[in-house]
């Protein structure tokens, strides 16, 4: 029954990784709902170490022309660089604050809310014809502010950076392959840590061949979600994400009897 549990919680965590609905907000949720008895925190930051698998495979080129460091990617490295510094410095000094949240669904709903608003912003205020080479860093430093505050479950990562870049001008393209890319230093160096943690401190009960399925569960559901996610971008409007935040976060404030 674990197996399927996270198996289930990584199909979840690819699918919402890369659409701006919250993933971290969703496997509080699940979680919860299942009862799940492992480390919930490391959980979440393995499920999300799965979804930089198919953000790898889809960007390689770019990726190896960064590591390349191709003379036309060098202000795109310095961005990334410029955006993962915030991000790094809110995980770092608020960390604490951040893992008591995992166990809260009523503080998910709340910021599934907010992200429904955030989508709402995004869609009014957004123009979009800005290349990514016209990025400066303080553009780069308010989406690296953006994603460090998404680390809140409930609050979509993706939604966030590329709102965040959206009403900054950029193209709507450039705003998602930014953000996917953008991922891979964070989610990566978290989830390095976390499992050095837990190595560190002894995992007792930690099922490792459920966890690994739900990890091969969020690389299948990520790849299929990421494929489709420009395509969607491109020609929907975010408002309708906006709609189911909204829905999901006030469902689950009803079932915790808020309403």
């Amino acid at each position: 029954m674990e197996i399927i549990k996270l198996f289930t919680l990584g199909i979840v965590q690819g699918l919402t990784e890369f659409l701006p609905i919250s993933s971290s907000g969703h496997l509080v949720i699940i979680q919860k709902l299942f009862a799940v008895k492992e480390n919930q925190l490391l959980i979440s930051v393995l499920l999300h170490f799965g979804t930089l698998i198919p953000v790898i495979i889809i960007f390689r080129k770019d990726i190896i022309e960064i590591l390349k460091l191709k003379e036309e990617k060098r202000h795109f490295i310095f961005l990334i660089i410029v955006a993962s510094l915030p991000t790094a410095l809110i995980g770092i000094f608020f960390e604490d604050f951040f893992e008591k949240l995992f166990s809260s669904t009523i503080s998910a709903a709340f910021m599934l809310i907010i992200t429904g608003f955030i989508l709402l912003i995004g869609d009014k205020l957004a123009d979009y014809d800005k290349d990514i080479s016209r990025f400066k860093w303080f553009n780069a430093v308010l989406v690296g502010l953006a994603q460090g505050f998404a680390i809140i479950p409930g609050i979509s990562r993706s939604g966030s950076t590329i709102v965040a870049s959206l009403i900054q001008g950029l193209k709507k393209e450039e705003a998602a392959r930014f953000s996917f890319i953008l991922s891979i230093p964070v989610i990566g160096g978290a989830g390095i840590l976390k499992v050095s943690e837990a190595v560190n401190n002894g995992v007792n009960n930690f099922n490792i061949t459920a966890v690994l399925l739900g990890v091969l569960g969020a690389v299948i559901s990520g790849y299929i979600a990421i494929r489709y996610f420009i395509f969607i971008l491109k020609n929907k409007k975010l408002i309708y994400f906006s709609y189911y935040c909204w829905i999901v976060g006030f469902i689950i404030l009803i079932i915790e009897g808020l309403f």
